[in-house]
């Protein structure tokens, strides 16, 4: 446990009222979330301070707050019994607590990055090591500066932490690493997102490998990812590793694959998951090593891979009452994902195929080029009907039609396309979303299924 005399000696805090000896366990910064009992943590964002809203942290029952900006003469009468520290920088403060808090426990730390995958790779270790063992994870993607260390402070009585860390340039995780202390870590693969940040896939690359930095344990990586496999060697100069694949010899293969992707062997043990595509095939061999890593029996790996659910706006499938099914994959996008995604369109039943497509974004200079990419894999995917959303899919739609693809239209955000959309879609139509969060697509589906007729 941690307490409020830690950030008082260990963080050069103040206590401006309140009780020294305090239990800091549940954390929050939101005051919309906050529940009785939380410690609010006032941090300052680019176009807002926290510190301005402690006192509805206090009303909606915070029993103490973190601040940077306060007058101890500011605070309410009413308040006093509360406990609230200075700090000089709340979210610094919260870093270190998390670190501090880290150092107490000796327990696996999985820490897992990736161009994409990362969230359904970490749901999936969660899904077997909980078999066995207490589990906390990352929720959601609070895989930040900022979530991360929430993330570690809610550690209680667990056995095992399986932290997720995003990144959008170098340093980054070399930052959260340093916090998190991952006993075993996973790169899912190197893809393009964040390229127009890092430049090329070599430096994202590099920048994944900063998960290593003070590692004492393997790294499990995807040798079918191109760039991965080509620096395999290089990789392992640096750091134990533990490879996974189905095509490149590896450590732990997916062999003897069925037609639909849901069944396979790994280590001539039969392995069911039933989200037929490929991309779950390598989730799986990772939460497989997981489990050896981890001593759980086979038999707890298998049912923990089979009854893997995936989290909202993931291929969550959707049913209209007009007969069309939706696919929400809307929490993001990248070139790779949406390959992904599009493979789970084409081998679902549909009397018509149809892909909407929202722009991949922070492409930088890259974007025209990877927008146009999109189009070449849209084109051969012979899809039914094919609609883009955004600025920067005008490059797909014009990569699209001169080659001939007449069945398309664009818009240039979403809010124009709720009508159309509606009126497109028919009985048996089985119609995939895709796109970065910033566009929004979730709102299209949301109006579809509120307006249903």
């Amino acid at each position: 446990m941690i307490y409020v005399k830690d950030i008082i000696d260990k963080f050069n805090g103040k206590l401006l009222c309140g009780d020294i000896n305090l239990v800091l366990d549940n954390f929050s910064h939101d005051t919309r979330t906050i529940q009785e009992g939380d410690i609010y943590v006032g941090i300052k964002g680019e176009s807002f301070d926290g510190n301005k809203f402690y006192k509805d942290a206090l009303e909606k029952g915070a029993k103490a707050c973190i601040l940077d900006n306060i007058d101890v003469n500011d605070i309410p009468l009413e308040y006093k019994d509360r406990t609230i520290v200075l700090v000089e920088d709340s979210l610094k403060c919260i870093q270190d607590l998390a670190r501090y808090k880290r150092s107490l426990y000796d327990i696996p730390v999985v820490g897992i990055t990736g161009s994409v995958g990362k969230t359904s790779t970490k749901d999936m270790i969660y899904a077997v090591l909980s078999t066995k063992y207490k589990v906390l994870k990352t929720e959601g993607n609070n895989n930040n500066h900022i979530g991360l260390p929430f993330t570690i402070l809610r550690l209680k009585d667990e056995d095992i932490m399986v932290i997720e860390m995003g990144m959008n340039n170098f340093g980054e995780i070399s930052f959260l690493t340093n916090i998190a202390k991952p006993t075993i870590a996973v790169i899912t693969n190197v893809g393009t997102a964040h390229i127009g940040n890092l430049g090329s896939r070599e430096n994202i690359m590099k920048a994944k490998l900063e998960i290593i930095e003070g590692l004492n344990g393997p790294l499990i990586i995807n040798n079918d990812n191109d760039i991965l496999h080509d620096n395999i060697e290089y990789i392992r100069s640096l750091n134990k590793i533990i490879t996974i694949g189905i095509d490149n010899d590896s450590d732990y293969m997916a062999k003897d694959i069925n037609s639909d992707l849901t069944e396979f062997k790994i280590d001539n043990n039969n392995i069911k998951c039933n989200i037929g595509n490929t991309a779950f095939i390598y989730n799986s061999l990772v939460a497989y090593v997981m489990g050896i890593l981890c001593n759980v029996d086979i038999e707890n790996i298998k049912k923990g891979i089979e009854t893997f659910k995936l989290t909202s706006n993931r291929l969550e499938f959707k049913k209209l009452k007009n007969g069309a099914t939706l696919i929400d994959d809307t929490y993001n996008a990248s070139l790779d994902s949406i390959k992904s995604s599009l493979e789970i369109l084409i081998k679902r039943e549909g009397k018509r195929k149809i892909a909407i497509i929202g722009d991949v974004l922070e492409l930088g200079t890259f974007s025209k080029n990877l927008h146009e990419e999109i189009g070449k894999v849209l084109l051969n995917s012979n899809l039914d009907y094919i609609i883009t959303i955004g600025n920067e899919t005008k490059y797909t739609d014009e990569y699209l039609k001169n080659n001939n693809y007449d069945n398309l239209k664009h818009f240039n955000n979403e809010n124009e396309s709720y009508g159309y959309i509606d009126d497109l879609l028919k009985d048996g139509d089985l119609v995939l979303f895709k796109g970065s969060h910033g566009m929004h697509l979730s709102n299209i589906i949301k109006y579809l299924v509120d307006n249903e007729k």
